[in-house]
């Protein structure tokens, strides 16, 4: 994806590392701006264990200001083109948490690509960009620590 540049990946790698060891959480528009969001996941879980089973550690969620930027993006002409979220720890790839956030009825929320950051002892590790497609969200792209694409993968099917 061209938004993704290692300019705006250190921008998201470093909100990555000062949410660690929770879950940060944030947006990438079409013009390669980075939004850093609010993950409200540990208040949602302190308020509320039985319905918000995960912390801030495990999982994230957007503030009510940062769902209404992202949605309204869409109706501008620099739309939100990509949310991303660190995991801390874990590496990155894409969860069932993270699939059934990002789908309602088998089809994707929103129109975004997902970017996984693989966030380890409070330092980048690297990257991975998820598409839907073929009724699934498939590993398209790879980045290293420094934010350099190193592998593109299956491209979307036409």
């Amino acid at each position: 994806m061209d938004a993704i540049t290692p300019e705006n990946l250190k921008t998201m790698f470093e909100h990555g590392v000062r949410q660690y060891p929770q879950e940060c959480c944030g947006m990438l528009f079409s013009n390669g701006g980075v939004h850093q969001a609010t993950n409200i996941q540990q208040q949602l879980h302190e308020q509320n264990p039985e319905v918000y089973e995960r912390g801030a550690d495990m999982g994230y969620a957007f503030s009510i200001s940062d769902i209404k930027l992202l949605a309204n993006s869409f109706e501008t002409p620099n739309p939100a083109v990509v949310i991303y979220h660190s995991h801390p720890d874990v590496g990155a790839y894409f969860s069932e948490e993270d699939k059934s956030k990002a789908l309602f009825c088998g089809e994707p929320v929103y129109p975004v690509s997902y970017l996984v950051l693989d966030i380890r002892k409070g330092a980048p590790f690297g990257a991975k960009l998820f598409h839907f497609f073929d009724s699934d969200f498939h590993c398209t792209e790879t980045f290293d620590e420094e934010g350099r694409r190193v592998n593109q993968l299956r491209t979307m099917s036409t």
